[in-house]
């Protein structure tokens, strides 16, 4: 375990490079560039809270940070996710050429859109103040379901990273399969009902769903839920473990495939 920490303390440079690189490809054809991070949650906020406060009749000042708030940290796990299981491939070049621990691809591909989306929690504090949805002291507890939230998007960025070498047609399953995540995520719907039916299993064993509800509830300044948050972080923590487990197993043959 040392040795590996040596090792990627060794790349500590090339990782802030990566991270860079990823900052700069991804607005590098936008003429509003980074500001587009800010632009971007707040335009599908709006379209979200007309269509669906419409469609399901919520009509609260506070449905639109409820919407946001959502709609934020999805926006992470989907996009850091997508970008994790993109960027063996995308680093090919520099695989074929240098020795580089492989799981510096995907944790940059990560780290770099979390610092987008903390970015981007200055339009969720905008929004909040000027709907009247003061911040309390539980705000700062926010901070604990956005690193769980970190450690999943690490783990499952590990897992698809490497499988994504292999077999290529995951990008687009993948894409399917981050829809279904969406929808069952509560997102643009109270999930009351469903979490008192016979199907309240399809929210409660989603860990994105426990994140994005204890941050929520730390936006609206009320009690996290003890016991999403321990499922969760157990879920990320072990999804990381495998993760790590099968890019080790794998990565000598990457060079093969890439």
């Amino acid at each position: 375990m040392n040795n590996k920490i040596k090792e990627y303390r060794k790349y500590s440079n090339l990782f802030t490079e990566l991270v860079r690189k990823g900052i700069r490809l991804k607005y590098r054809r936008s003429y509003l560039g980074i500001i587009w991070s800010l632009i971007e949650p707040l335009l599908t906020m709006i379209v979200l809270t007309l269509v669906f406060g419409t469609l399901f009749g919520h009509k609260s000042k506070e449905f639109p940070v409820y919407i946001l708030a959502g709609r934020l940290l999805y926006s992470l796990f989907s996009q850091s996710s997508t970008a994790a299981l993109k960027s063996i491939r995308a680093n090919q070049s520099m695989i074929k050429k240098v020795y580089v621990p492989k799981a510096l691809y995907p944790l940059s591909a990560i780290t770099f859109n979390y610092i987008l989306f903390l970015i981007s929690l200055i339009v969720l504090l905008g929004v909040s103040l000027v709907l009247g949805v003061y911040p309390t002291w539980r705000v700062l507890l926010a901070v604990v379901p956005l690193f769980i939230l970190f450690l999943l998007s690490l783990g499952i960025g590990l897992m698809l990273a490497t499988v994504g070498v292999f077999f290529r047609d995951m990008e687009y399953l993948w894409n399917v399969l981050l829809m279904f995540v969406m929808y069952t995520c509560a997102i643009f719907y109270y999930p009351d009902k469903i979490l008192e039916s016979h199907a309240f299993w399809i929210l409660k064993y989603n860990p994105l769903f426990c994140i994005i509800s204890n941050f929520r509830s730390c936006v609206f300044g009320t009690k996290m839920d003890i016991w999403m948050i321990g499922y969760s972080l157990i879920f990320a923590l072990v999804s990381i473990l495998f993760g790590a487990f099968i890019l080790e197993k794998n990565q000598d043959k990457f060079i093969l495939y890439v």
